[in-house]
């Protein structure tokens, strides 16, 4: 029912870095910790020497035919960027748009009750809303959280020297290609929602972190063009190795079946002028750097010496194929991907 699904329908990074230039700052309080000037991934907005207000919004069309899947998917997603503040979400408002005369009420109560089961396993509620009727199913929340002022993990301080960690595989939107195309088996599908409904919870442990230097998630940009944000927010350049990033399985293998998705070219695109890829990374793999990850993985700066701490963190709540990627190096702003 939609022209593309989950993070990859969004806008290209140059786009939306050139609609985002041409628009007038507005008004910007003192207490507006993090706006709109590094494309952080919420709103930070201070209330007292120990409180601060994380504030933002997520909502895409379907990566998945499953209404519950799909409600889940886009609630984890939401809540995301919440802890890439460092935060932890407070409650929810959720973010509906559905074709009435199309699909059945029971359907789109099932997209509901995904998004309000994965804001139940973190204790939060879903208190309100806005809907309207669509031309194309969408979903999501607005993600009202908290963070202490002295722990917001931004997408700029990262430093030269500073190592690279990823917290989930990479290919969900290869996977999304796939079922789209019916090419996509049952047990590749339950990876697929297993890893976009696992909640980014080690950010609230990372943003407590001195050592962690800068932190983001990596969604509908792909790999690189969430790196290259925090390079550009940082003033520094990084190093990528290829063969230690953690996959989905067969990826490659899909990617080579033509399982791509429109998003990712559209991301290299926007991002190519900054990256400078080996003699090793071929068509296959430069179009995973960029793949769209819908609910993808943090991904965390931190000093040389914390690694083995960072990592910890992201295993002691299930992250088991987190991995440290690459290097912060000193700029100017490239990506080498080897």
């Amino acid at each position: 029912m939609t022209h593309g699904g989950g993070c990859g329908c969004k806008v290209a990074p140059a786009a939306l870095r050139e609609i985002i230039r041409r628009s007038h700052p507005g008004i910007i309080p003192d207490k507006l910790l993090v706006g709109i000037e590094t494309g952080d991934d919420a709103a930070v907005y201070q209330i007292n020497d120990g409180q601060a207000i994380v504030a933002t919004t997520d909502f895409f069309t379907p990566i998945v035919d499953d209404p519950h899947d799909f409600g889940a998917i886009a609630a984890t997603n939401a809540l995301s960027d919440v802890y890439a503040m460092g935060g932890i979400p407070l409650f929810a408002l959720a973010v509906v748009g559905i074709p009435v005369d199309t699909l059945p009420m029971a359907t789109i109560r099932r997209i509901l009750e995904g998004g309000e089961a994965i804001c139940a396993s973190i204790g939060i509620p879903i208190a309100g809303g806005h809907t309207i009727d669509a031309v194309e199913p969408i979903y999501g929340l607005v993600a009202v959280g908290q963070v202490d002022p002295r722990h917001i993990k931004r997408n700029a301080g990262a430093r030269p020297g500073d190592v690279l960690v990823l917290g989930k595989p990479l290919g969900v939107g290869v996977y999304g290609a796939a079922l789209k195309r019916q090419r996509l088996d049952a047990s590749h599908y339950r990876a697929m929602v297993a890893v976009a409904t696992q909640l980014n919870t080690p950010g609230a442990a990372l943003g407590r972190m001195d050592a962690v230097h800068a932190l983001t998630d990596v969604t509908g940009f792909g790999l690189l063009g969430h790196l290259l944000s925090m390079c550009r927010a940082s003033a520094v350049g990084a190093r990528l190795t290829f063969d230690v990033l953690p996959l989905l399985p067969d990826v490659i293998e899909l990617i080579g079946a033509g399982m791509i998705t429109g998003a990712s070219n559209r991301n290299w695109s926007s991002c190519r002028v900054d990256v400078k890829l080996g003699d090793g990374i071929d068509p296959i793999r430069r179009a995973l750097l960029t793949d769209p990850q819908t609910s993808g993985g943090l991904l965390a700066a931190c000093e040389a010496n914390a690694v083995e701490q960072v990592l910890g963190v992201f295993y002691e709540e299930g992250f088991v194929q987190a991995a440290a990627i690459g290097e912060i190096v000193a700029g100017p702003l490239q990506v080498t991907v080897n």
